[in-house]
């Protein structure tokens, strides 16, 4: 079995480093686009190796499906960001091939009717159940995709005892390439610079999208992350590693469920890993520091720590497959090469070998969570927890944020349903067809994840890995009414099986577009760049003469929008086609910090131009009419390492031509906005403004309270409203200043997430407005996540045209 296992990995390593000419037999994907073309390595990793091009993944796998009778390949519907392809590979015995609807078909019993499903098992437990398998969801860590290559191949070719039986088990799912424009382009994030591992609970990308498509199509059974690279967490003698997490762990698993075999098969990882370490080469180990010949083992977070690598937020790839009851890890790898390929290999084939041992035990609890849901019983719970139903209205102006909402739910599984006559709770009375999503169903608990209110964790733990609070009714701007664990709504409802998207355009003019949703927004930004002429009131609403009936009548048919006819009112002032202009960040620390305001404001309809560092140094800002900031401090740095330099200023001549320019650019009337903790200190530093920038820790988050003033930068919020901090910043110095909007003066204005010591921050400026700069110690924008409030950008930039 060894001797067949390493034959396997060597000869793809040899196919693998065979340049591209010589594969005429594999037909390659030819990369015409600049920007896609294809690199070696990323100076973010400290070791290299020749892995598998992207264009060379189709032609293997379809050699290996004329080859082989155990596998499909299929290329997604959903493309990438730019335009790739992404494959999914299916490998089976070949009882199972032609049954895969069967088998779907099985699982979503498993939702419908739990019960019945436990009994099937009982009855059947050769059931084969689906486990899937995600390859380098980051493009930078490249040994994911390959360990998925490999493990293809062994499962479509080999005929060894393990081989066999874990295919009679299983029905293997392979997302090969989950970000194939970082695997090209050798970033970390997709080709609109999102950080894919951080998009689940919003699933903004088509990348993601797909992902959820496949765990919400086979509901698997066991999901691996294949990620990398994790080297010291554990000491020499662990590196990489293999989840469960430390806590704190999300209120809304049946953890004990997941407890009850995480750890058990995190160790069988393990020990598959150990049993092979003579095999490893040790090619990097005198840069690396890893020693796999002499390892003892991984660093496996829930065994090993107390605390630094969490499960919370339902961000991440196999915490989101958690919620389908899914055995959900993340395998860090520990070294970008050869070896760290194998070890990867290794620990996929520990998880399965520990599946096939124990699968129908675990598939009857995987089913258990899905009984706890539609039996609303949850006994790990606290009393009260999970309220009966969520009440979602609708709004009568403006159901965009609203119908995204319950479709959002709906592609997640989620049964929403829709009330069959008026009814009454706690005093409100709702019409017919509002919208209910009760919480006795499979799953519930990620229900309850995407509209609960979330909670202050800051005295759980020291620190979170990341975001600890998501609520997407305040964020994405649609009410979400608890109705109680211990009240039942007394109302017929049906379930929701088809969405009225269509807005409507009343009377013939002019015409009122609110401020109240992304899309409104766009539709006024739309006319605006048709050439209509368009004005806005002090409310922040939009007002259009009555020529523009027919062009609104067309966009407001993919819209849940109602344009109404109203006069326009005296003090409303023309707005004119704004070019905006948005600093880039190329990839500071493997990351596009500017990504989401960039995304948001293509999404508000604007016209962005993105320009980095070095452009505005060298080309100044030109026919710009608002610059913006929204990234790290360092970006106006030419200091930066090794890895980040290309992304920043290349010299203190640049620095001071940048300066220059950005000083010119708003001396001469330009709009200039500082999004975040980091553009504010930059543009302090670079001598814009003399406020002093205050700033929270970088991992503390969540959701504030903040108390709006009235003005048109603050237009269709409430005086009283809410906020989303990532390493939070308010400002002092602001005398001469005008304070836009403040972190609510009361101890409670943190609602949820993870801050310690914002006490300091209560009652202080967050948005300030010196002459044409506005610094905004929020993040409107960020992730692509928070349409609720990605309009104080629009709204800074209406109100600050020149």
């Amino acid at each position: 079995m060894k001797n067949k296992l390493l034959a396997g990995i060597a000869s793809f390593t040899l196919l693998a480093s065979t340049p591209l000419n010589v594969l005429a037999d594999s037909p390659q994907t030819v990369i015409q686009n600049t920007q896609l073309e294809e690199k070696d390595k990323s100076l973010f990793n400290s070791e290299h190796y020749d892995f598998v091009k992207y264009s060379q993944i189709e032609g293997k796998l379809n050699a290996l499906a004329k080859e082989s009778s155990r596998i499909s390949v299929e290329k997604s519907e959903t493309k990438s960001a730019l335009g790739q392809d992404m494959y999914v590979v299916t490998v089976s015995d070949p009882s199972a091939k032609g049954k895969f609807g069967y088998y779907k078909g099985l699982r979503k019993k498993m939702i419908k009717s739990p019960e019945k499903a436990q009994d099937f098992i009982e009855k059947h437990p050769d059931l084969k159940v689906p486990v899937m398998i995600n390859g380098s969801i980051h493009g930078t860590e490249f040994v994911g995709t390959d360990a998925v290559l490999q493990l293809i191949e062994r499962f479509a070719t080999d005929n060894d005892e393990q081989t066999k039986t874990i295919l009679e088990d299983h029905i293997l799912i392979f997302n090969v390439t989950a970000n194939p424009d970082g695997r090209i382009g050798a970033t970390r994030f997709n080709g609109n610079g999102i950080d894919l591992n951080r998009d689940f609970i919003t699933q903004s990308q088509p990348e993601t999208e797909h992902m959820v498509d496949l765990i919400t199509e086979w509901n698997p059974m066991v999901f691996l992350d294949l990620h990398g690279y994790v080297k010291g967490y554990g000491g020499p003698s662990k590196p990489g590693l293999i989840e469960p997490c430390t806590p704190p762990h999300n209120p809304n698993y049946e953890y004990d469920l997941y407890s009850k075999w995480a750890m058990n098969q995190a160790e069988a990882m393990e020990a598959s890993i150990v049993s092979n370490k003579a095999d490893y080469e040790n090619t990097n180990t005198e840069t690396s520091k890893v020693d796999y010949q002499n390892m003892e083992g991984t660093y496996i977070p829930q065994r090993d720590d107390s605390a630094g690598w969490d499960d919370y937020p339902p961000i991440f790839t196999p915490m989101y497959a958690m919620y389908h009851g899914a055995y959900g890890y993340t395998l860090e790898a520990p070294t970008n090469d050869w070896d760290g390929v194998q070890w990867t290999y290794d620990a996929v084939m520990g998880a399965l070998s520990f599946a096939s041992e124990n699968k129908a035990e675990m598939v009857k609890d995987q089913i258990e969570v899905f009984k706890r849901g539609v039996q609303f019983d949850h006994p790990f719970h606290t009393e009260g927890h999970f309220p009966s139903a969520y009440i979602i209205p609708r709004d009568d102006q403006d159901q965009t944020a609203t119908q995204k909402a319950v479709a959002h739910l709906q592609d997640n599984d989620i049964t929403v349903e829709e009330a069959k006559k008026e009814f009454t709770y706690e005093g409100v009375t709702y019409p017919k067809g509002t919208y209910i999503v009760p919480l006795d169903q499979a799953k519930a608990g990620l229900a309850n994840t995407m509209l609960w209110d979330g909670e202050d964790i800051t005295e759980d733990t020291p620190s979170m890995y990341d975001i600890s609070a998501w609520n997407l009714p305040e964020l994405w701007g649609f009410e979400a009414v608890e109705v109680s664990s211990e009240d039942q709504l007394n109302v017929k409802s049906n379930e929701v099986r088809m969405l009225d998207s269509k807005g409507e355009v009343i009377g013939d003019g002019p015409y009122a577009i609110p401020n109240t949703s992304v899309e409104s927004v766009f539709l006024a930004n739309q006319l605006i760049n048709e050439g209509h002429t368009l004005y806005r009131g002090s409310d922040g609403t939009f007002y259009a003469n009555s020529s523009a009936k027919s062009e609104l009548q067309t966009l407001v048919k993919d819209s849940a929008v109602t344009i109404t006819t109203e006069s326009i009112p005296e003090e409303a002032k023309q707005l004119s086609s704004q070019k905006v202009t948005i600093l880039k960040d190329g990839g500071i620390n493997k990351a596009q910090s500017h990504s989401g305001t960039k995304l948001a404001l293509e999404r508000l309809g604007f016209q962005v131009v993105e320009k980095t560092p070095v452009q505005v140094a060298e080309e100044g800002l030109g026919e710009s009419d608002v610059f913006i900031y929204n990234g790290r401090s360092n970006l106006i740095s030419y200091e930066n390492s090794t890895a980040n330099k290309e992304f920043g200023l290349q010299d203190a001549a640049q620095y001071e031509a940048f300066k220059a320019n950005v000083k010119s650019f708003i001396e001469e009337g330009g709009n200039y906005l500082a999004i975040g903790a980091g553009a504010s200190q930059a543009s302090v530093k670079l001598g814009l403004s003399d406020v002093e920038v205050k700033t929270g820790g970088s991992n503390s988050n969540g959701i504030v309270q903040v108390a709006h003033g009235d003005s048109p930068y603050t237009a269709g919020y409430d005086a009283a409203d809410i906020g989303f901090v990532y390493q939070p910043a308010w400002y002092s110095n602001t005398e001469n200043k005008e304070v836009l909007s403040s972190y609510k003066n009361s101890e409670d204005f943190f609602m949820a997430g993870h801050w310690k010591d914002r006490g300091q921050a209560q009652g202080k400026p967050v948005m300030v407005k010196d002459g044409n700069i506005l610094f905004i110690g929020l993040e409107p924008t960020f992730r692509d996540h928070t349409d609720y409030l990605f309009r104080l950008i629009s709204n800074a930039i209406f109100a600050g045209l020149k």
